[in-house]
């Protein structure tokens, strides 16, 4: 009988071990989930957090319209139109009229075609005279005798002007597409009008026009600058430097009749090559602000084994030109003779 009695404790207690064995686990299972929804409402609270964060930063590191880049800067401007015009308010409001024109210049922009680039390089400091980031010598003793010379630039899209060997001036052109070259070489400044109709098209009006080919009809004149070479051979310019150049430079003098010359106009040097497809010359500044710059040694190489046919020319034309003066002025000093009429 006690035997009995002893087993049914012995089983009883069993089952209520075993009961509280199951009640532990079922606990434990049930703080393990409970501990895991935890965990994984922190990990998305901080994986929200993370792209708030991220998002933020993101936004933060998108490049401003402005990077500045010591020399020169670029101002980037968004594919999208909205935007750009939106960006292009920010540029009028930060930088005067003639800020802007300078800018635009040294992308070789006018103003028609500023919608061209998808990035301005923008000088931190501006000279509205352009000749802080002349890409030409200031100074050439190669031409010192040389009273008026122009030369333009194939690979960098500009003119520069000389005066007994300093730069006088300097400026953004659009010269000849890769279909259309324009001619490379010496040649002088031949005739000139205010305003010329294209033999091309009767469409296209050239403001002050300054014939430098006359057989094939090549010359600068005013035209879009559209930001890369352009045009069907000839050198085109913004206005104001049309209209500087067509009174700096000289014509030529012809003979009699006008069928043979007498005296050659100003010299006129056209150089090197266009990398067509590459990067614009000028985005090298944002990089390296010398990057365009041409030296003394390979501007004097150019130029030396022109210079004896330049100064020849000039005497040739002081000459002509001296000759005329003086035949004027004894056809101002003479007197008219008037012929007597005899008494009726």
């Amino acid at each position: 009988m006690n035997n009995i009695l002893v087993r049914k404790i012995f089983l009883f207690t069993l089952i209520i071990a075993l009961f509280l064995v199951s009640c532990k686990k079922e606990i434990e299972k049930i703080n393990d989930t409970l501990n895991n929804d935890t965990t994984q409402t922190e990990t998305q609270a901080s994986k929200t957090d993370s792209i708030k964060k991220d998002s933020v930063v993101k936004k933060e590191s998108v490049p401003p319209a402005m990077q500045e880049n010591g020399f020169y800067n670029a101002f980037v401007l968004p594919k999208d139109k909205k935007l750009r015009d939106s960006l292009y308010g920010v540029f009028s409001k930060k930088y005067s009229e003639k800020e802007r024109y300078a800018i635009l210049a040294l992308n070789r922009l006018d103003s028609k075609n500023k919608w061209n680039s998808d990035t301005l390089v923008v000088p931190a400091k501006i000279d509205t005279t352009l000749m802080s980031y002349s890409p030409f010598p200031m100074q050439l003793d190669v031409l010192s005798g040389v009273k008026k010379f122009v030369i333009f630039s194939y690979p960098i899209q500009a003119y520069g002007v000389y005066s007994n060997g300093s730069l006088v001036k300097w400026g953004p052109t659009s010269m000849g597409k890769k279909a259309a070259q324009t001619t490379r070489g010496l040649t002088f400044a031949n005739w000139k009008k205010k305003l010329s109709i294209s033999t091309v098209s009767s469409e296209w009006k050239l403001p002050y026009n300054f014939n430098i080919f006359n057989s094939g009809g090549i010359g600068w004149h005013q035209y879009d600058l559209p930001g890369y070479p352009a045009s069907h051979s000839c050198l085109r310019l913004l206005m104001k430097d049309a209209q500087w150049l067509y009174s700096y430079a000289d014509t030529w003098i012809l003979n009699p009749g006008g069928a043979t010359t007498k005296a050659k106009g100003t010299p006129v040097m056209v150089f090197g090559d266009y990398k067509w497809g590459g990067r614009k010359p000028w985005r090298k500044l944002l990089d390296d602000p010398n990057a365009n710059n041409i030296s003394v040694e390979e501007m004097t190489r150019l130029i030396e084994p022109n210079i004896e046919k330049i100064l020849k020319e000039q005497d040739n034309r002081d000459k002509v030109a001296d000759s005329i003066k003086a035949a004027k002025a004894v056809e101002i000093q003479e007197p008219a003779i008037i012929p007597e009429v005899p008494a009726p």
